[in-house]
């Protein structure tokens, strides 16, 4: 999924398999803590590490595929992404301070989900490519470029970073406000992007 990337490597080696009960708590579509800004990390240390450590255990036990730091109350520019979960040896991707410097003209539409929004499946549209600077779990800076599932997990959970969720840039209304009063969620803590109003 990812081209022209460095191979994913990474100094952790954590268990997928589920917790009974996982360390961190996934806050839900509802929940204010979701729509504040993440700050960037100043410094990569042990605490960082800790706390990557503990939301790949709590991502992996709720069987996601990325989970960002707003969205276990933490507001630090922090992610973590797999998208093998199901292979043990498969590394997990940390993404310490990440920023998009670059987008494709060309996008996407893709069905998205969220473990702060469990249930709840939509289309959104997104780029279809993106280059990425980042930090990993050592602190040492980063490029890469991804496309594909990487590309748009990347782009889902840095939304996360700015108090966005993949909601507010769905475009179909009538599904979204189906969906989420089907999975006890309610239409009134969707904060819609200008460019989903629009169309």
């Amino acid at each position: 999924m990812a081209k022209n990337a460095e191979k994913i490597t990474t100094s952790f080696t954590i268990s997928k398999e589920p917790l009974e009960t996982p360390p961190l708590e996934i806050c839900t579509l509802g929940n204010e803590v979701l729509r504040k800004s993440a700050k960037r990390i100043s410094k990569v240390d042990e605490s960082i590490r800790d706390l990557t450590k503990k939301m790949l255990q709590s991502m992996y036990s709720a069987k996601g595929i990325g989970l960002a730091a707003p969205q276990v109350g933490v507001h630090k520019q922090l992610l973590v992404i797999d998208l093998d979960i199901e292979n043990p040896t498969s590394p997990p991707l940390i993404l310490i301070n990440p920023e998009i410097i670059g987008t494709s003209a060309t996008v996407t539409t893709y069905e998205e989900g969220c473990l702060s929004i469990p249930g709840v499946y939509l289309d959104v549209i997104r780029p279809s490519t993106i280059k990425l600077s980042f930090r990993d779990e050592m602190g040492r800076p980063k490029k890469m470029n991804a496309d594909g599932l990487l590309a748009r997990c990347i782009q889902h959970e840095i939304d996360h970073l700015k108090g966005v969720l993949f909601v507010d840039r769905v475009t179909t209304h009538d599904d979204l406000t189906r969906e989420l009063k089907e999975h006890g969620f309610q239409s009134k803590d969707v904060r819609f992007l200008s460019s989903a109003k629009s169309q």
